[in-house]
């Protein structure tokens, strides 16, 4: 290939990226759910007709591109190519099949250009409600957990399927926002087919087959090469996190050899009885992603790059069998990037950075008026965010979600959704572990219900018994607490209530910090206590 046409090539894989750019930020302009629409927790992505990822939007979560990638995969196999036409859609919410628990709908839509199959659109995003117990750990199996759609056709040629949407109407709580969203996820998946048209129709090409070689060859020769700089052998990290009811133990075990590496997830507790299970899919997408933060970050998400990371388990927490529980699959499985990054700190010493809040701190609220009281019933989700670790040379990220990657919503949004009052929302002092480079600091959350009001929370926490561990000499990060403003102690996990006229206080944790305290500047120490990061007491 001529230099010329490299850069050609490489041109218009930059446009490609655009095109599912704008394909993610045109489902989180029109998404319902504020999960959606405020936090950013979606994903989008474009295939080659074999289902091979070729572009990822960089709007997005990992947690979702990474599972997608695979999905496509289950939507091949079970619709065949003779029954797939233009205007189809196709949908699933299935945890083995999709990304891990039923409130993430996956679409996908196949891209023709004329009569010829030349690829497909993806997308994936968390609605507010999929009927069954509600977002939480509480179902003792899947079947409790909401409605599980199939893989199946959303739409045929153009034309929506009238009886799914019948059937969804009668099994979820909010049945226009759940709609909506279904509606904008297929939106989303035209308006990347339509822009991909147009550029195919700019540079004159027929398909994507050109344009894919290009793409995973050479992602594929910097994946090896990148493989080939780095030690050869196996390291092995455990973790242990709250659980629900007992603590449970994450093991890992990273191999790196010629071409490939694998994580290997035996030693893990085996499957829970409550819904903090994780199906494989999930884990693999959280396993390479953590690999590929160290080894390749630079390299673009495809099918390529995430063919050189393995991931293999036994049956057990981390590769749960249906039918699990599994709807707070991401409290067990935002670990696992920390999980990882512990193991490669033994191969990178130096490199790597301290343990975070890993897990967002989500909360569902499904708030009512109080008994004899008129006024709202409303279901409202918030992503909230803990600290990240330290990292070397620099101080952790405060309320910042890693691995998830996901925005918190705005307070005003969020009360906008529901009849409750956000009355505190900020950084949480002394919360960061004390080190060279100290840890992000976790928040201090206070909700109520408005007057006349009251609310059931599901609760999906964890770092309370277990905080996030300091690296190279580095103090653990604070740990989280749940409770009510008179100071009762409430649950990590699992649907709990809060009458009207009380509070609900969340402290959630703060990264570990890197490195020994004793190294860290002074000028540093002075600017933490003006920020009041760091209080006289805390010290």
């Amino acid at each position: 290939m001529s230099q010329i046409e490299e850069i050609r090539m490489q041109v218009m894989w930059n446009r490609l990226i655009s095109v599912v750019e704008e394909q993610a930020l045109t489902l989180l302009r029109t998404a319902f759910s504020t999960s959606v629409r405020e936090a950013g927790d979606l994903s989008a992505g474009i295939f080659d007709p074999a289902g091979r990822m070729l572009a990822q939007a960089v709007t997005g979560t990992p947690g979702h591109v990474n599972t997608m990638a695979e999905a496509v995969l289950h939507f091949i196999a079970e619709i065949p190519r003779g029954e797939m036409y233009p205007g189809d859609t196709y949908v699933t919410n299935d945890p083995w099949k999709g990304t891990g628990h039923l409130h993430d709908i996956t679409m996908v839509t196949p891209a023709f250009r004329g009569d010829i199959l030349i690829g497909f659109f993806a997308c994936t995003a968390h609605v507010v409600d999929v009927g069954g117990r509600g977002f939480g750990a509480d179902g003792k199996s899947v079947y409790e957990e909401g409605i599980q759609i199939p893989i199946m056709k959303f739409a045929e040629r153009g034309t929506v399927n009238a009886d799914l949407l019948r059937i969804l109407r009668a099994n979820v709580r909010e049945p226009d926002q759940v709609i909506g969203d279904f509606f904008s996820l297929a939106g989303c998946n035209d308006v990347g087919q339509k822009r991909l048209m147009e550029m195919l129709d700019e540079v004159k090409l027929a398909d994507l087959q050109t344009l894919g070689e290009f793409i995973f060859t050479r992602t594929h020769a910097a994946m090896m090469e990148r493989i080939a700089a780095l030690p050869k052998g196996r390291w092995s990290n455990d973790m242990l996190t709250d659980g629900y009811d007992e603590p449970i133990r994450l093991a890992a075990e990273v191999s790196i050899g010629d071409d490939v590496i694998n994580v290997d997830f035996t030693g893990s507790d085996a499957m829970s009885r409550w819904g903090i299970n994780v199906p494989l899919i999930y884990t693999k997408a959280y396993a390479c992603y953590a690999i590929k933060c160290v080894v390749a970050p630079d390299i673009p998400n495809n099918s390529a790059s995430l063919a050189a990371l393995t991931v293999s388990a036994p049956e057990n927490i981390l590769n749960a069998s249906r039918p699990a529980p599994v709807s707070l699959r991401h409290v067990i499985g935002h670990m696992v990037p920390d999980l990882v990054l512990g193991a490669l700190a033994k191969v990178l010493p130096g490199k790597i950075q301290a343990e975070g809040a890993g897990a967002l701190w989500n909360i569902h609220i499904s708030a009512r008026p109080q008994a004899g009281k008129t006024g709202r019933r409303a279901e409202v989700l918030m992503f909230n965010s803990g600290g990240m670790g330290a990292r070397p040379g620099l101080d952790g990220l405060s309320s910042t979600a890693f691995p998830s990657g996901v925005h918190t919503m705005p307070v005003e949004a969020t009360e906008h959704t529901g009849p409750i009052v956000i009355w505190r929302k900020e950084l949480r002092p002394d919360s960061g572990g004390a080190g060279k480079y100290r840890g992000g600091l976790g928040q201090v959350i206070e909700i109520a219900p408005r007057d006349n009001h009251e609310f059931e929370f599901s609760a999906m926490f964890d770092r309370i018994a277990s905080p996030p561990r300091g690296r190279d000499g580095g103090e653990d990060g604070a740990p989280g607490s749940v409770a009510l403003d008179d100071g009762t102690r409430l649950k990590a996990k699992g649907w709990q209530f809060v009458p009207g006229g009380k509070r609900l206080v969340l402290n959630l944790p703060g990264g570990g910090g890197f490195g020994d305290p004793g190294e860290r500047p002074d000028e540093a120490s002075v600017e933490d206590r003006v920020k009041g990061y760091v209080t006289e007491a805390g010290q």
